[in-house]
């Protein structure tokens, strides 16, 4: 059977990675502005307090690890009251070296390696949607391993760094998604690949995307009634069973369109479709252009 999981990540295609070491000492506090695209951080030394609009406050250790899958504005601080010194990501160069916040001589209280990348799909929102707002780890030796990494290989310039530095950022999506499934995560593509049964019905879609599945069909693969089936994917998943496939049917679709190695009739056998026109009918009322404008616009 197919592994979603890892077929949602490959085709958000991470790129472009950036990484910087940051520190705080005595009273301190910045908050960054919303940046829409994904950011990670471990903590390597110390504590600090994370604040992420829409979530709980976090109290990070050294040893933690963060991901933002689309990064919303949140403030990162000392445990003092402070005002925060505003910040926006987007704006001027990205720093070369350490950041230091509040008191600039004398031992950090925290130590941080942060950064950030892109995702280089058309269907980033969609698929971002999936997985949770936050994910926070504590204690994962393997996230703060590959952090490391990904900060030596992205301040070098040797060569094959971007194909590393790629294969990095996957494995790092992966390996942070995975140490949060459980039942306990929000509705998305993680609690539903907790869900046995679900899982089952999931990887099915995903393995035999050409096949011209009804909710009858993916019930049987659940081994639930087609209600009971229906309830239980929206709830977990956070949409309903056929919009999942719909969803998905597309995103795979804009990959192959994009990629121009494909005839339509091609495309659209692939993405379960039975003719070209049936599948330009579907392909121009979920993406708002017909599949050949769009493959001539991504080349």
């Amino acid at each position: 059977m197919s592994d979603p999981l890892s077929e949602v990540i490959a085709l958000l295609q991470p790129r472009a990675v950036f990484s910087k070491g940051i520190s705080g000492a005595g009273r301190w506090g910045v908050r960054y502005s919303d940046y829409g695209q994904p950011s990670f951080c471990a903590v390597l030394e110390g504590r600090c307090r994370l604040a992420v609009d829409g979530q709980a406050p976090l109290t990070l250790e050294a040893g933690d690890f963060v991901l933002l899958p689309a990064t919303p504005g949140f403030i990162l601080s000392g445990f003092e009251p402070v005002a925060p010194v505003h910040i926006d990501p987007k704006a001027g160069p990205a720093p070369t070296e350490e950041i230091r916040h509040g008191d600039q001589s004398g031992s950090a209280d925290v130590r941080l390696l942060g950064g950030y990348f892109v995702f280089d799909s058309p269907n980033a929102a969609l698929l971002v949607s999936l997985l949770p707002a936050l994910v926070h780890v504590r204690g994962a030796e393997r996230l703060s391993l590959l952090v490391r990494l990904v900060g030596e290989e992205s301040g070098e310039q040797r060569s094959g760094r971007d194909l590393v530095l790629t294969r990095l950022v996957e494995v790092l999506l992966i390996e942070a998604l995975r140490s949060t499934s459980g039942e306990d995560a929000p509705p998305g593509l993680l609690r539903g690949l907790a869900d046995a049964r679900l899982a089952q019905a999931i990887g099915q879609m995903h393995g035999q995307l050409g096949r011209s599945w009804t909710m009858a069909q993916l019930a049987r693969q659940a081994a639930l009634s087609r209600s009971a089936f229906f309830e239980r994917f929206t709830r977990t998943v956070g949409l309903p069973p056929m919009e999942y496939l719909l969803a998905w049917r597309m995103a795979v679709a804009q990959d192959l369109l994009r990629r121009r190695d494909l005839g339509l009739a091609e495309v659209a056998e692939r993405v379960g479709y039975g003719s070209a026109s049936t599948f330009s009918t579907a392909f121009s009322r979920h993406v708002g252009q017909p599949p050949g404008r769009f493959a001539r616009a991504a080349a």
